[in-house]
This record gives C-alpha cells, sequence and structure tokens, in this order.
C-alpha cells in the first residue's frame, strides 16, 4: 500500500501471536484500513482502522493480507 490508499482487511498470512494481537487491537477482516504515513526512516507506519490509528512496524503489517480499493 502507498500512503493515502485504502483497502478492506482480509485475514492474516500466517497465524502468530502477532495476529492474534492484532486482532485484540480491532485489526479484524472486513474493517477498512487506510495507509497514513511511514515515519522518517520509514518504520514503523501509521495506519487506520476504523476510528483508531494504529503505529505498526513492518513486519508487523506484512501479516495482514488486504484487499485495495480501486
Amino acid at each position: 500500500m502507498l500512503p493515502g490508499q485504502k483497502g478492506i482487511v482480509v485475514g492474516f498470512t500466517v497465524d502468530s501471536r502477532i495476529s492474534r494481537r492484532l486482532l485484540e487491537l480491532g485489526v479484524v477482516p472486513g474493517r477498512t484500513v487506510v495507509y497514513l504515513r511511514n515515519a522518517p526512516l520509514r518504520d514503523p507506519m501509521e495506519v487506520q482502522i476504523g476510528p483508531c490509528c494504529l503505529t505498526l512496524r513492518h513486519s508487523e503489517a506484512a501479516i495482514i493480507s488486504v484487499k485495495l480499493d480501486q
């Protein structure tokens, strides 16, 4: 995703402790995700999921499957 792009969370590529933690934070299938921005050195990134803004490492975000809005 690029900053400003939207998508829908489809699921996770792996089932791990990180994916369970993301579910607890509200990253659930069917929610809209907006990629807001990167930190100056590109990691972490800020995303908006529903009404909440989350800061995720790229390694955490990499396990989230997203269907991009066209």
